[in-house]
């Protein structure tokens, strides 16, 4: 592993405050922004009224319990742009979702909420190990999506030489590695592990590349899958997180020093960990559905926005901000297979003790005889294809699943890129069960 040289840059002074200091901050930024929602976007005066809470009542944090949540159908309800809390004429960006199950949902930013974002971004690179003048290989996708623009604006802001690749091109993107020699990638996971490959596919070694840092975001992640990236590139993976709804990616970063879970930059972000089912608030260390409402944005506010992210909220390390845990899944993401709760994450987990599978695999849902049925599906490595290794690697998987998950599923073992591969952020599901 590539030895960090310590952190010479300054901190800002709020990464480093009491936690009385944020607080403080918090509460003076929280009231301001309860306040512009509700005199300046209609759907929050209607939603505040509607709930019997005013920005007046707001004295305290623990008083937040009181106001509404927000979820994402809002946004579609709203679609374009009903919620904005500024003219549509302030807004010097728009982006959105892809739209593919319906219509996008769409984000605004007036110029502040850019600059805002791209401070959380420099900051969270600087968090991974990133710094002013290294070579910052973007292979986020840009466009309405949140990640390459937001990635870029970040970079640009913490001082480094960016390259704007996008997704796609494998082949070109390693090309272009090898030439220009970045220090960073920032990429989905899933699609990491599409560009390690293309590596061995080219005979090259990746410990001997240049990167030394990658930062990954926009799906869940396991540490396992952490810890074969690291010891195939010899560099750090550190986790970022973010949502288009808050701000997009840098809502939260996990420092390099210590890769134990996400600082969550409460300055800008207020979190909160609610049962799902109830909406009950939880005490900071249990696990739940993560909750943010945002503290500076002018553009769209968000007030108690349901990610169905599941996490808990764990106090400062490297930081003084909280920290939240890996995100372990979502609870709208959730599969129920005969009773039991089941998510992708679970299953990549039990793919990776498997020497003879290699990480890329999709679980497909079916109805037999009005029975759910999971089958999963994996590819073998090279050096394990053949029938008895197949069947061999199938058993072991399947004896994972039922012993750690708790479910029976079907394995179907194909070859080496047999499973569809992720330019962007991975399709881990296909449910084909009737409607």
């Amino acid at each position: 592993m590539t030895d960090m040289t310590p952190m010479k840059e300054i901190l800002d002074p709020i990464e480093i405050a009491s936690r009385d200091e944020i607080s403080a901050l918090q509460e003076k930024r929280m009231a301001w922004s309860l306040r512009h929602a509700y005199e300046n976007s209609p759907f929050y005066r209607k939603r505040f009224d509607e709930q019997g809470a005013h920005p007046d009542d707001f004295k305290t944090l623990a008083d937040l319990a009181k106001f509404p949540f927000t979820m994402k159908q809002d946004l579609r309800d709203t679609y374009p742009f009903g919620m904005f809390a500024v003219p549509r004429e302030q807004l010097v960006r728009i982006h959105g979702s892809s739209g593919t199950t319906g219509k996008p949902t769409v984000v605004g930013y007036t110029q502040k909420d850019i600059d805002t974002w791209a401070d959380c971004m420099a900051r969270s690179i600087r968090a991974s190990g990133g710094r002013r003048g290294d070579i910052c290989h973007v292979a986020y996708g840009y466009g309405l999506f949140t990640g390459g623009l937001g990635a870029h604006y970040g970079a640009e802001r913490l001082g480094c030489t960016v390259v704007p690749m996008s997704g796609g091109m494998t082949e070109r993107q390693v090309t272009l590695m090898q030439d220009f020699r970045p220090q960073i990638i920032m990429v989905t996971p899933s699609y990491m592990l599409s560009i390690l490959d293309e590596f061995r596919r080219q005979g090259l070694d990746p410990r001997q590349s240049s990167l030394k840092v990658g930062i990954f975001g926009a799906e869940p992640w396991t540490n396992a899958m952490r810890e074969e990236i690291e010891q195939a590139f010899d560099m750090h993976a550190v986790d970022i997180y973010g949502l288009s709804e808050i701000m997009g990616p840098g809502v939260a970063n996990e420092c390099v020093e210590t890769k134990d879970g996400l600082h969550v930059w409460e300055d800008h972000f207020y979190p909160e960990i609610i049962d799902p089912a109830t909406g009950e608030v939880l005490p900071d260390g249990q696990m739940g559905e993560l909750v943010f409402t945002t503290l500076t944005k002018e553009g769209l506010p968000m007030v108690r926005y349901r990610t169905r992210d599941l996490t808990r909220i764990l106090p400062g390390t490297a930081r003084s901000m909280r920290r939240i845990e890996k995100i372990t899944g979502r609870s709208d993401d959730m599969i129920i297979l005969r009773g039991v709760n089941v998510f992708p994450t679970q299953i990549e987990e039990q793919i990776l003790k498997c020497e003879g599978l290699a990480p890329h695999f999709q679980i497909e849902l079916s109805r037999k005889d009005r029975m759910d049925m999971m089958t999963v599906h994996v590819e073998c490595t090279p050096n394990r294809c053949d029938a008895d290794a197949r069947a061999a690697s199938a058993k072991e998987l399947s004896h994972h699943i039922k012993s750690v998950v708790g479910v029976s599923t079907k394995i179907e073992v194909h070859d080496p890129q047999g499973v569809a591969r992720s330019e962007g952020k991975a399709k881990r599901v296909v449910d084909n069960r009737p409607k």
